[in-house]
């Protein structure tokens, strides 16, 4: 398995690590994966951590379970929907999906924005792309990043070519330029998709569209990055545990 992230439990740690093997393609699609008694002996785990782990990536689309035969990889052209619970699930778009710049990385000003960078200049950057996964568009994204942080990304050649695509991800350019992605706040709504949109994720105008901003912040508690996304939704999943208040909240 990978290394745990802190406070990680151990079923969503073996769940991480299984997806992630199936997102680079580590198992075959016609074999059974490992079952629940082999993955518990080998990993030194109880059945039921197994059968968590398993059930999550059920429930995410990315497995089936056939009784009497085991449990199956989803084929890949039936089972794309991104999950998104942490920060770490968006470095792992690394993995399996492209960036394509629509508009490259240049200098712009919102004042709305500013506020929200927690800004007192008027200068900041802007990019907008696009990502793929297989060749099939599922979000574009408009990316706000303060003078600092888009100066240095203006260096790199990922981001100011129009039509450019790579595998990188914005937060992965910051914390390779020295950044340390802390936390990211998100505000979830929903959009009609503009004609412009429509052209770029090959929906009808109008269709519903999620839009979610992401404010990422970095260890100092300083806004680094503001990305707004608009998702197909039939390509995105977000998981949320919820727990109950305890005495002292009420």
């Amino acid at each position: 398995m990978r290394p745990s992230y802190p406070g990680e439990s151990r079923y969503r740690l073996l769940a991480r690590s299984l997806r992630e093997d199936i997102l680079e393609d580590r198992f075959a699609e016609d074999d059974p994966l490992p079952t629940e008694a082999a993955l518990a002996q080998e990993l030194s785990l109880s059945r039921q951590t197994v059968r968590r782990a398993f059930l999550e990536l059920v429930s995410e689309g990315l497995v089936f379970r056939v009784p009497g035969r085991g449990t199956f990889i989803t084929p890949k052209g039936s089972r794309y929907r991104r999950r998104f619970s942490s920060v770490d699930d968006l470095m792992n778009l690394t993995l399996d999906t492209e960036l394509e710049v629509l508009d490259p990385l240049t200098g712009t000003f919102d004042q709305a924005i500013a506020e929200r960078l927690q800004l007192s200049g008027r200068s900041m950057y802007s990019v907008l792309f696009r990502r793929l996964h297989r060749g099939e568009v599922f979000c574009t994204t408009r990316v706000f990043l303060p003078p600092a942080m888009g100066s240095t990304l203006e260096q790199l050649p990922f981001l100011v070519e129009p039509g450019h695509r790579s595998g990188i991800t914005i937060i992965g350019l910051l914390e390779s330029q020295g950044v340390t992605i802390a936390e990211a706040e998100q505000m979830t709504t929903a959009v009609a998709a503009t004609e412009e949109q429509a052209g770029w994720l090959g929906c009808a105008v109008g269709a519903p569209l999620l839009r979610i901003e992401r404010l990422y912040i970095d260890a100092t508690d300083q806004p680094v990055e503001l990305a707004i996304s608009d998702y197909l939704p039939e390509h995105f999943s977000h998981r949320l545990r919820l727990g109950r208040a305890t005495a002292a909240e009420h």
